[in-house]
């Protein structure tokens, strides 16, 4: 082995063919992502069958740049991580099998990953960024996992050591701006859309509902989304201009409210020394902003490219997987529906 540990991950999880490689679970020396975004955009969503044959028209070549960006070659590599879920079932399978095969024909360990673990474990990479984390996070943490299929508050109180607190009981946050986004008539994806038109909106213009579901840290954004939907109707036609950005700044305004509240209540009452957001959503800087300003620890959160779906954060998690001594068998399959809890 090398004097640091090089892991390379691999990350097919969604609609992101990703590949990096990464020194002992803290140094980025590459980050390839190439992003199914425009092929998906025509659907306002990802069309799974799409998702799994670009998969497989990019992996290889993806691989390949992320090895040649980081000036390392297979004798180079302790290991190789991959996500196996959760996960569309077809996109996990072109990143799993791949995998495999590297593994098996280069003899390297084969390090498994669940995918949200691994948005958990970007919080671990050395990156130069307001709201990145120290080097040494104590422990114990509050992760919020926010996106577009997950919405989990889950206690870290070491690595590989977790308690579920609470989670979406229908549409995960991300799932909801999507939807929203589409009846609004805001390009996919509906995050980063209702994001924009928010800063130009008035977030007090309409009462939406919270559903607060209270003496618990679960979540519920179906009732938020059907309000937006009778919005719409009662408007008698779509929206345009200012009303738009009204809505959505009221949407995002309802969504971040009770994320924020649990969160910091949460924090509060399990003890944690930190918060750390993660995923796709926690890249909102209402989010950002708001939860800093109810939490009564620091708040930490990646960059944007380390918030969506990535390799380096595979290969961060692996790298800590692989210390733990976990390995998979060359029967590993994929789990499109593992929990982390």
């Amino acid at each position: 082995m090398t004097e640091e540990i090089r892991m390379l991950g691999i990350e097919t999880s969604c609609d992101e063919t990703a590949a990096a490689v990464v020194a002992d679970g803290h140094r980025i020396l590459s980050n390839v992502v190439a992003s199914q975004v425009d092929l998906h955009a025509r659907y306002g969503g990802v069309f799974p069958e799409m998702a799994s044959r670009a998969h497989i028209e990019a992996i290889l070549s993806v691989i390949q740049k992320a090895m040649q960006e980081a000036h390392v070659g297979w004798d180079d590599l302790d290991a190789v991580a991959v996500t196996y879920g959760p996960g569309l079932v077809g996109s996990l399978l072109v990143g799993v099998n791949t995998a495999k095969g590297l593994a098996l024909g280069r003899r390297l360990p084969l390090v498994p990953v669940n995918h949200l673990e691994a948005h958990i474990y970007a919080h671990w990479l050395e990156v130069a960024a307001e709201g990145a984390a120290p080097p040494n996070l104590a422990f114990p943490l509050l992760a919020l996992i926010v996106s577009g299929g997950h919405t989990e508050l889950i206690l870290m109180r070491g690595h590989g050591d977790y308690i579920y607190l609470g989670g979406t009981l229908d549409d995960a946050a991300g799932e909801a701006f999507d939807k929203v986004g589409r009846l609004l008539g805001l390009p996919y994806p509906g995050g980063p859309a209702i994001e924009k038109a928010a800063r130009q909106g008035n977030p007090a213009a309409f009462r939406l509902p919270r559903a607060w579901l209270e003496s618990t840290y679960d979540f519920s954004f179906s009732g938020l989304k059907t309000a937006v939907v009778r919005l719409v109707q009662q408007h008698g036609g779509p929206l345009r201009g200012r009303t738009v950005a009204d809505v959505a700044a009221s949407f995002q305004e309802a969504v971040v409210d009770v994320l924020a509240t649990k969160t910091a209540a949460a924090a509060a009452e399990r003890g944690a020394t930190a918060i750390l957001l993660c995923g796709g959503v926690s890249a909102n800087q209402a989010l950002r902003t708001t939860v800093r300003e109810r939490a009564g620890v620091p708040v930490y959160y990646p960059p944007p490219i380390l918030c969506t779906d990535n390799a380096a954060m595979i290969a961060a998690c692996g790298h800590f997987r692989f210390l733990s001594g976990e390995r998979a068998g060359w029967d590993l399959d994929v789990e499109p529906g593992l929990r982390l809890v």
